[in-house]
Parts: C-alpha cells; structure tokens; sequence
C-alpha cells in the first residue's frame, strides 16, 4: 500500500474527554477565521453545551463556523442544540437526515462516523470521541469512571489532507441537501508548515475511492512487525484477513495484545466478539477485556514506532461501511506514550482472558457467541455488501 506519510508535524495525544474537550474548546475560542466541526454524536449534555457555546461565540465574532453531524448518530440534534447554532450564525449540515431506527436499509448502515475539528486550517483534531459528556451512558451504574477513549491534537502539514477532505465532504453534503440552492462557501486553505518532527499521514474510509485504506495500513504494519502488537479497540469483529494476519504475527514470535470492551454496551457486537477468542487465543494471542468503565478506543501501537488513532473500530460496520478517519504516527515518542498509556489502563481497569479460562466456558455461552457471529453476518448481507473477510 503506497500511502504519503507527511514529516514535520507536531501531535500530542490526549486520552478522554478531561484532555480532549479543555483542548478543543481553547482552540475554538482562539480561532480567527474558521471552525470546521465532524461528529457522529453531539449530544445535549454538559459537554455538549459547552461545545456549542464555544461555536456560537466564535460565530458571533465573525468566524466561519461549520458543523457537520450524522442523523443516525445524532437524531435529536435538529430538536435540540441545532437550531440554537443556526439562530447564532452556525452553519449545521446533517449527514443522512431521514434514518429511521425502524428501518434495515443499507444506507442507514453508511454513517458518519468522523470525528474532526480544523480550525483556522491550522489545528486538526482527530480521534474517537464524540462530542458528549464522558459520563453520559445508558443504564451506567453508579460510580462508574468516565468513557476511555482517545484523540490527537495536530499542527503541521497533515492540516492540508485533513481540511481538504473536511471540506470536500461539506459540499457534498450540502449540495445532496441542498441541490441547485445550495452555495459552497469559502474555506481557508490548510497550513502546511513545519511545525515539529513526528510524520504521520491522514487516511479515510469511503464507499468510493477509499474503501479500505484503513484497513490495508492496519494489515501491512502487523504483516511487517517484529516484536509486538498492541490494538484496543471498542468494537472488535475483524474479518477473516485481519484474524489471519494476527494470527500470524503471532505464530511467528510476535507478542500480539487486544484489549476489548469488557462491559456489555452492543449485546450483538459483544457476544459476536467473543465467537472469536478461541481461534485467537489458540494461536498466543493475548486477550485482555477493559472492565473499570465503557472501552470507547480505537488505537494501536505496532513494534514501538508505529500507532493509529481515529475513529475506526476493527468491526465490518467501520471497516466496510461507514466513514472513518484516522492518523497513522511514525514516531517512537509517540508510539511509547501511547503504548504506555494502554498499558497503564490495562494494568488498572482489565483482566486477562486466558486460554484453559475460555475452553472452561458453558457451552451454552459458546453457542450464544456464534448465533451472535452469525447474526452479524446475516445483517451486513442484507446491507448489499458480501464481506469476504467475515467467512
């Protein structure tokens, strides 16, 4: 796979919504010129609030200000923070705006599923986290810690790919929206100064040219690792090339590590994961299940000098259908932070699933998982898509 990694950037990672949202919100209100806002999620909640206060007072202030949500992942948005941005100055756009929950379509499996930010076209954000209150969840039980989830912040020259694409994707959304009345505004250009030392590169997920980019860079950097692996990921049910590519890095001598959600959020997904693990942990891969609070990431970091964070789970849902962004960091520096950081919430809030403790398992719970397995397979058919990587 031949992708244009870009050297000279600057990218701080910030774990959770208590590094990510005092970090976003300083750079809204900081902008000059223009906001430029993805989300799959944006709820009215605290944090919610706050993030839509900080838009308007930048609209207010004369700066461009652009949000972007999905209609499946958002479908009270229109009822709630919405018109408030629009009476304010705020352009909203909503990506797939009449999905009913009601409905199997394949289109209401096509998602937005970013999350971004550019602002000034001189910081990018990018990452997991919607924009929603960290101990906003359904049915939490008290006491609970807070989502753990990942973003980065950015500055360099991967600002010009990460607003190009930001941009290409408002207008098409606005002139699907707004056909012929539908006017494309002007946009900045994305900086491209030297701004630090890491090189990194910004890849998409799309139905059209971009359909597995993400996907393909994840498959070449376990191809080519060493020594080890470590992938977190919120949402795991990768397909058949992905399994085997892990499979063999760790028949080949590779430490291979997945932390997984631990908690039942998606019973579907949850229990379709676990079909998995006997195959994975019979070849020596580690599978560890964050249980201290809901498991949101999607990062991994691959022999120390390699990592990923975005929006992309290992799920034929991100994989296959939705669209997806993430940076790909070639920094050693980074990578150990991240790696670091994973380990650190292992240590603290996971447990391990060890081979004799699976193959000990009720056999009702194993038949359970692979109706689930199936289940999934059967829904992603009926989308129009034939996974050859689920068999």
């Amino acid at each position: 796979m031949n992708i244009d990694f870009l050297p000279g950037n600057r990218i701080d990672l910030l774990c959770s919504g208590s590094e990510y949202f005092p970090a976003l919100l300083a750079a809204i209100d900081a902008a000059r010129f223009e906001v430029h806002l993805e989300t799959y999620i944006f709820v009215d909640d605290t944090t919610g609030t706050r993030v839509a206060a900080a838009l308007v007072r930048a609209a207010q202030r004369s700066v461009a200000v652009r949000v972007l949500v999905d209609g499946f992942g958002s479908p009270d948005f229109m009822k709630t923070i919405g018109p408030s941005l629009m009476a304010n100055g705020v352009e909203v756009l909503i990506y797939g705006p009449d999905i009913s929950p009601f409905t199997f379509r394949r289109h209401r499996l096509r998602r937005l599923h970013r999350k971004l930010t550019a602002i000034d076209a001189r910081i990018a954000f990018v990452g997991g986290i919607n924009i929603i209150d960290d101990m906003n969840m359904e049915n939490k039980p008290k006491k609970i810690p807070p989502r753990y989830d990942y973003a980065v912040r950015i500055e360099g020259p991967l600002l010009a790919p990460i607003h190009a694409s930001m941009r290409h994707l408002w207008k098409l959304v606005g002139w699907t929206s707004f056909r012929r009345r539908y006017r494309a505004p002007n946009f900045h250009a994305g900086k491209t100064e030297v701004c630090g030392n890491v090189t990194a590169v910004f890849l998409i997920r799309d139905n059209l040219r971009h359909r597995r980019d993400v996907e393909d860079a994840y498959l070449e950097a376990i191809a080519s690792a060493q020594d080890d692996i470590l992938l977190a990921s919120a949402y795991f049910l990768p397909g058949r090339r992905f399994r085997q590519a892990l499979i063999a890095a760790a028949r080949r001598g590779a430490k291979v590590t997945v932390l997984l959600q631990g908690r039942v959020e998606y019973a579907l997904l949850h229990y379709a994961t676990q079909s998995l693990y006997g195959a994975l942990l019979g070849a020596g891969v580690r599978i560890f299940e964050y249980h201290r609070s809901f498991l949101h990431a999607k990062v991994a970091v691959i022999d120390r000098r390699w990592a990923t964070v975005g929006s992309s789970n290992i799920d034929p849902f991100s994989l296959l259908l939705a669209r997806e962004a993430n940076v790909i960091v070639r920094s050693y520096s980074f990578a150990e932070e991240l790696r670091d950081s994973l380990q650190m919430a292992m240590d603290k809030g996971a447990q391990e699933i060890r081979r004799e403790d699976w193959q000990e398992k009720p056999l009702l719970a194993k038949v359970t998982s692979w109706l689930a397995f199936m289940l999934v397979r059967l829904m992603i058919g009926l989308s129009g898509y034939t996974p050859k990587g689920m068999r």
